[in-house]
């Protein structure tokens, strides 16, 4: 009897054809968290298996529950394909549980097996009730839920069911360029992102002096606690002081911050198209501050061609923070650190703005000199889950 850990797909199985090719790239993923744990994997198009060379199953857990592409997580038991060698293993393994009501429940995906799966349920309860005292078979809600599957390799036994995080495997619908501020909602947009499917780089505007170090660190511990499901993160630093200040000097008060996010819509488009990025990601949540009205995304959408998605947008801020609270973002994102959309802030901004005032503002400033400065002075960083330690003590 050998002790495993078995992947369930979930959303995966609706691809049919292309299903190979999902699995291949969650098989990489896994490979990729798991490189330091001395593990074996294999799959076919119903399960994937985690073959542990060491007993680390916890740690291999906490990995494989932050991976893409997952229904369920199974800590199962390999029993060689022996009918008789099944019942008496699945006395050993019952036999220290604490239990008076059970159920079994029995999937057998070969078909060829003698029995089908109503037959084997049957007998592997009797099976309980005749080698244990005081147990009773109870079809609701038992306190031991027995799973048995019947594969064409072996036999497998499991009771506790873990969920995984669902979605796509991370890189099978492409790459994303995720503008990650310092805030609540950036980092929990880039999450959302990375559950269907899409692999993340990301965008972040400093403003110094005017914004501090600590905000820059914020962002890449940030982009740290994403690349935990993401994998590694390239992280495009742009020097945006010399934009945000020629607009502050030249443009009228309310149109700052309108004028200020189509400069970076318009950077962001055309680093996206440099790295191949498909679309750009943000963090906007509908009427949450007066650049997220829809009059201000249309505004500020229409300087670019490239799609941007925005998967907070229907969210209120409470659902917002109660996803960055699961993956573990919001206590950095609330560190005190100003970021460049929260300095030079105007009492009044335009919550209507006007695309052809927009236009005609920006004929006061040099942008596109500007723009093409920032892109080529531009600093990247590299960032994966072993900058932890790093980025913690930088805080």
């Amino acid at each position: 009897m050998q002790k495993i850990i078995i992947i369930k797909y979930g959303e995966l199985t609706t691809k049919k054809d292309n299903i190979g090719l999902f699995l291949s790239v969650l098989k990489t993923n896994l490979e990729n968290v798991l490189k330091n744990e001395d593990v074996n994997i294999t799959f076919d198009k119903g399960r994937m298996f985690i073959e542990p060379n060491k007993d680390n199953y916890e740690k291999i857990l906490d990995k494989v529950k932050k991976v893409f592409g997952i229904h369920e997580i199974n800590i199962a038991y390999k029993i060689d394909n022996d009918y008789e060698i099944l019942k008496e293993e699945l006395i050993k393994l019952v036999k220290d549980k604490e239990f008076k009501t059970f159920k079994v429940e029995t999937k057998r995906s070969n078909k060829k097996f003698f029995k089908n799966s109503m037959e084997i349920s049957k007998e592997l309860g009797a099976v309980v009730l005749t080698n244990l005292e005081n147990k009773k078979v109870l079809v609701n809600n038992p306190d031991l839920l027995i799973n048995v599957e019947i594969r064409l390799d072996a036999f497998y036994i499991y009771f506790d069911k873990i969920a995984g995080s669902g979605g796509y495997p991370v890189g099978t619908l492409g790459k994303g360029l995720l503008m990650l501020s310092g805030g609540i909602d950036s980092p929990v947009a880039g999450y959302l992102a990375c559950k269907r499917g899409v692999k993340l780089e990301a965008l972040y505007f400093e403003s110094p002096p005017h914004t501090s170090l600590e905000a820059k660190n914020k962002v890449k511990k940030l982009a740290e606690i994403l690349s935990e499901y993401n994998g590694n993160i390239k992280l495009h630093v742009i020097n945006f002081t010399e934009i945000q200040e020629a607009i502050y000097k030249n443009i009228p008060n309310e149109y700052l911050i309108t004028i200020m996010r189509r400069m970076m819509y318009r950077i962001g488009e055309l680093i996206s198209k440099h790295n191949r990025c498909k679309i750009i990601i943000n963090g906007e949540s509908i009427g949450q501050v007066a650049s997220q009205t829809l009059t201000s995304m249309n505004a500020i959408n229409s300087v670019v061609s490239i799609p941007v998605i925005r998967p907070v947008a229907c969210f209120d801020k409470l659902e917002i923070i109660d996803i960055a609270n699961k993956i573990n973002t919001f206590e950095t994102s609330i560190l005190p650190y100003e970021d460049c959309c929260t300095i030079f802030v105007p009492k009044h901004p335009v919550i209507n703005p006007q695309v052809d005032k927009c236009i005609e503002y920006e004929k006061l400033i040099p942008y596109e000199e500007l723009i093409r400065k920032a892109i080529k002075n531009q600093e990247i960083i590299n960032i994966n889950s072993d900058s932890n330690q790093e980025f913690n003590e930088l805080l």
